[in-house]
């Protein structure tokens, strides 16, 4: 399915987003078989695209799989081409293909670039050579990732784990000090869109980062795919019911609770943190547990998700110093659907296609009236919120708003880091999407921080 939240060396448009795509889905079922060669699928998944990019829907969708036909008519693909649009700006060119197999299926990548920045399309095919789905991936790194220098891989060991609420199990990873324990523990939840464990982003992946640099001092960490990616398909499903609660709350609940039970861990010291849109909601995991410790807000939003989305797409086409007539009408759209969403009319019957990227009017209405700093006020809880300075998608008037709900509470804690970005990665100047194509690490000083408000320092 196309997303939008186009994180990964793309496009990351939302500071906390609203499903495992922002864009209406795309995807159909089945997998594919190796019945064509690499070449043949490669050729077809680059014409499927030519088409797309055309504006030729009719034609592009005439080798989709039953569901893809179903769930992705013209007028469907000429929204979602519109909303890719809308994000990374007009199409520019196409690169290399390249193709991954599985057991039952294949998927033909492409490297196409925009205006704002270059992503791989991913175009996935079935048993017999149909279209079965179509998604807007990161572009292949072409750095491997490194271990950060505060990390000592001599120092913890990692296991593969199952999470999840029932019915939806989820792999993880559990990152386990070296020495008998109980260790303290983090349990790690991610910012927006369909993330693997790693909150993989470009180049860059900050949760192996943090679940490796805490290690390292003693704490242990779990952290897994999201719901949104182990069970896209099925999640596609439900999109006109799904809220926050299936893509995060659920399964963040259920984590902590395998964490608990795990022999390792001290379950008098279980804590949450949450990443951007898994900070927004991290007050709101902790009431629903109920016995974590406390809870780290690293980047968590304290203002409404639409208005985010439309300070984020101002600042991203006005970042090239000027806003083309095209670029306003966009914005002008936005904020149409943006009023949409605040409008008191709102209901569960209101087209998707009048909200912002599509999203259906339950999640909108699910996120109504939540504020993250006041339900985090409401918690008897010790709280740190952390704040990189140079984060354009969740900003200063965010970390404002979390001290002033938070200024009297004896247990709240604050922190923020000049030069770090939205992924807590050292850089720069005015920070953009394009930043997260460069390899970089979560900043030691944010693992230290979080060591020693846990009381390890």
């Amino acid at each position: 399915m196309i997303r939008s939240r186009l994180a990964a060396g793309a496009l990351v448009v939302l500071a906390f987003s609203a499903l495992l795509a922002a864009l209406p889905p795309a995807i159909g079922r089945g997998g594919a078989l190796a019945v064509e060669t690499d070449a043949v699928l490669e050729t077809a998944a680059v014409a499927f695209l030519d088409l797309f990019f055309a504006g030729r829907y009719e034609e592009a969708g005439a080798r989709f799989d039953s569901t893809m036909t179903a769930m992705a008519p013209p007028a469907k693909l000429a929204e979602i081409g519109e909303a890719l649009r809308g994000q990374l700006g007009e199409f520019l060119e196409r690169g290399a293909a390249r193709t991954e197999r599985g057991d039952e299926w294949t998927a033909v990548f492409v490297r196409c670039r925009f205006e704002a920045a270059a992503v791989e399309m991913k175009v996935v095919f079935d048993a017999a050579s149909r279209i079965a789905g179509f998604f807007v991936v990161p572009a292949q790194a072409h750095h491997a990732w490194t271990c950060p220098a505060y990390a000592d891989t001599l120092r913890f060991t990692e296991r593969e784990v199952t999470v999840g609420a029932p019915g939806w199990p989820l792999p993880g990873t559990l990152t386990v000090p070296a020495g008998p324990g109980p260790h303290p523990a983090v349990l790690l939840v991610h910012g927006s869109g369909p993330n693997d464990r790693d909150e993989t982003v470009g180049h860059n992946r900050p949760f192996r980062d943090l679940a490796w640099g805490l290690a390292s001092r003693g704490v242990a960490v779990l952290r897994y795919e999201k719901r949104t990616r182990a069970h896209a398909a099925r999640v596609a499903e439900m999109l006109d019911s799904l809220t926050v609660r299936e893509e995060t709350v659920d399964d963040a609940v259920a984590a902590l609770a395998s964490l608990r039970a795990e022999k390792e861990i001290d379950t008098a010291r279980v804590f949450l943190l949450g990443h951007s849109l898994g900070g927004t909601l991290a007050p709101r995991i902790a009431a629903r547990d109920g016995k974590v410790t406390g809870i780290v807000v690293m980047a968590g939003a304290a203002r409404p998700l639409e208005d985010l989305i439309l300070d984020q797409m101002t600042w991203i086409l006005a970042f090239d110093g000027e806003t083309s007539e095209a670029d306003r009408r966009k914005l002008e759209a936005l904020r149409r659907r943006v009023a949409r969403v605040k409008d008191p009319s709102l209901s569960a019957d209101t087209p998707p296609d009048s909200l912002p990227f599509g999203v259906h009017a339950a999640y909108w209405l699910d996120l109504r009236g939540y504020g993250a700093p006041a339900e985090a006020a409401r918690l008897d809880l010790p709280i740190l919120v952390l704040q990189g300075d140079r984060d354009y998608q969740v900003t200063g008037r965010d970390a404002a708003r979390w001290e002033a709900a938070l200024a009297g509470h004896p247990l709240a804690a604050f922190r923020g880091f000049p030069g770090l970005n939205h992924l807590f990665i050292a850089g720069e100047g005015p920070s953009a999407p394009v930043e997260y194509e460069t390899p970089g690490h979560v900043d030691e000083a944010v693992i230290e921080e979080i060591v020693r408000w846990m009381g390890m320092r």
